[in-house]
């Protein structure tokens, strides 16, 4: 079986697209394609589909929070400001191991769906573990989940006796996410809190660095898996700075079977292991929190970056940083590029000229290697009057 290539944000072909033929051919297959005619036009909702060999297909189980690192996805939020204008985000989510056709047609449909609402929406890329919290905003608090391999493996409808068990990771103060990690002690750590689901047993381990937000977001995760379970499972909570003596977190540490090996012991998952071991079992976690919370959102990454061809020759240039990020800068003749720390903004001017409006996603890749910023950080575009509260209230003055 030939193994899967992995991803890489810069072979997307997004930034070849935009000619003025691509466009008429995107605007005749936008009629034509059988998922958008689902959409209920003039009406606020939420939408979902997966990529599936080079087609779009409905995926209920996304609108859910629940995605898959092998696969990409597309999204449509439909949202009503005060004055009953409809709003569109068009989101493609890239997963870190989803093949290069699949993200190449995630990112072609979603520039097709935009031309099926005449170049209404507003459209991101979106990739696996650096989401924008406009669209981490989208689903109910915790029910955001990154899990390993694709859609056919499944979330739901659990059978016990072939479950596998699973750790989760929640992370985060603002946008609290959960990600699924190995089942190894090293990726615990003591910042943040984790959910060990053996199936009918719910583990939450509670880090002594845990947060407030991570505590209440796992909570809700937990009841969450128990309800969909019809509340079977049993739940059990405890803190990293429990007595080793506990018999919650010795039959926790049973579960990491591959560590239990490496120290030479011998238990089954849920046959808790002595308290000799268990001491030796939380000498392994690693003493650290996991990564700074707000590290991404600090002020001091923002850049705003004007691209201009005003006197023949197209020009790329950097014009404020940090709190000299000021929205008068903006200049409606010209394309720039907003980099707010956690997403890059690609802003287009209404009289920006064409080289510079096709140039634009160009630009911002080549913003992210010069930089040396994140491959995967969220990238949106956006046209000037069609600005969203993220964009607007990043700069620190008008």
């Amino acid at each position: 079986m030939q193994k899967k290539k992995i991803f890489k944000i810069e072979d997307s072909n997004i930034e070849g697209i935009g000619t003025e033929a691509d466009k008429e051919c995107r605007k005749t297959a936008a009629a034509t394609e059988k998922a958008w005619k689902k959409i209920k036009k003039g009406k606020i909702g939420f939408y979902a589909w997966r990529i599936e060999k080079f087609k779009v297909k409905v995926n209920n189980d996304a609108l859910e929070g629940n995605l898959y690192d092998d696969d990409s996805y597309i999204f449509l939020k439909v949202t009503e400001d005060k004055e009953k204008k409809l709003h569109y985000d068009i989101h493609f989510w890239l997963g870190a191991s989803t093949s290069q056709d699949e993200a190449g047609t995630a990112a072609y449909k979603t520039v097709e769906l935009d031309d099926f609402f005449d170049g209404a929406p507003i459209q991101h890329r979106e990739c696996s573990g650096f989401e924008s919290q406009t669209f981490l905003s989208f689903f109910n608090p915790g029910s955001f989940k990154l899990l390993s391999g694709g859609c056919d493996s499944g979330f739901n409808h659990v059978e016990p006796e072939k479950f596998d068990p699973r750790l989760l990771w929640i992370k985060g103060k603002k946008n609290v996410r959960t990600v699924q990690v190995d089942m190894e002690i090293r990726q615990l750590n003591s910042g943040d809190v984790f959910i060990l689901d053996a199936g009918l047993t719910l583990y939450q381990f509670q880090s002594k660095g845990a947060g407030k937000f991570e505590k209440s977001n796992a909570g809700q995760l937990t009841r969450a898996i128990d309800d969909e379970r019809k509340g079977k499972p049993e739940v059990e909570v405890f803190s990293q700075l429990e007595k080793t003596s506990d018999v919650t977190m010795r039959t926790f540490f049973s579960y990491f079977q591959k560590d239990l090996k490496a120290e030479n012991m011998d238990y089954k998952e849920g046959t808790p292991v002595s308290e000799e071991d268990c001491k030796t079992l939380v000498a392994l976690i690693p003493d650290n929190d996991g990564g700074d919370d707000n590290e991404f959102e600090k002020n001091s990454n923002k850049r705003l970056m004007q691209l201009s061809d005003s006197d023949g020759e197209m020009k790329f240039t950097e014009v404020a940083k940090g709190k000299a990020c000021v929205k008068s800068l903006l200049k409606s003749e010209d394309v720039f590029i907003f980099d707010i720390g956690c997403e890059i903004f690609v802003w287009t001017g209404n009289g920006a000229s064409e080289k510079e409006k096709k140039g634009a996603m160009r630009y911002a890749s080549i913003y992210l290697k010069k930089y040396e910023r994140p491959m995967q950080m969220p990238v949106t575009a956006c046209f000037e009057g069609g600005e969203n509260e993220v964009f607007q209230n990043a700069f620190h003055g008008k």
